[in-house]
């Protein structure tokens, strides 16, 4: 199912608002089923984003904002709402936001090792250089509105 036709969906269901707006529509890091999944049993609800990776005519993720979350085929697994955004630098990511991440053994050791690796390669494929120093994120908080299943 598309994201558009998902977003309708719920409308016509009442799980969201009729004059609510669709975000965006996205897949979550390097394995998208296995983090929809976690997303759908409730155990993932926040991401983190790289801010200084947004382009200029890219729409920062906003509270109250409603997202549609993708599997690997792109296709529409749930619609999640975000019920709180916060720039911070990567360093200040603590142990509660990656516990909330709902990845690996949930801790933040595990967190940085692999959102390290992730941001490395993310900063690289836009032609910048990953510094954990100074590196500026995005935390979302996010519960599900309307699975798919």
């Amino acid at each position: 199912m598309t994201p558009e036709a998902l977003f309708e969906k719920a409308k016509k269901a009442n799980a969201i608002p009729e004059n609510a707006k669709l975000q965006s529509a996205f897949q979550f890091g390097v394995d998208p089923d296995e983090l929809a999944d976690l997303v759908l049993s409730g155990i993932k609800t926040a991401t983190t984003s790289a801010l200084d990776l947004y382009r200029d005519d890219e729409p920062l993720p906003q509270t109250g904002a409603y997202d549609v979350v993708l599997d690997n085929q792109n296709q529409a697994v749930c619609v999640i709402k975000n019920d709180r955004v916060v720039a911070t630098k990567y360093l200040d990511v603590d142990a509660k936001h990656a516990y909330l991440e709902g990845e690996g053994d949930r801790s933040l050791a595990y967190w940085r090792r692999v959102h390290h690796a992730f941001f490395v390669e993310a900063y690289q494929s836009e032609g910048h250089v990953f510094d954990e120093q100074n590196a500026n994120m995005l935390l979302e908080n996010f519960h599900v509105v309307y699975p798919t299943r």
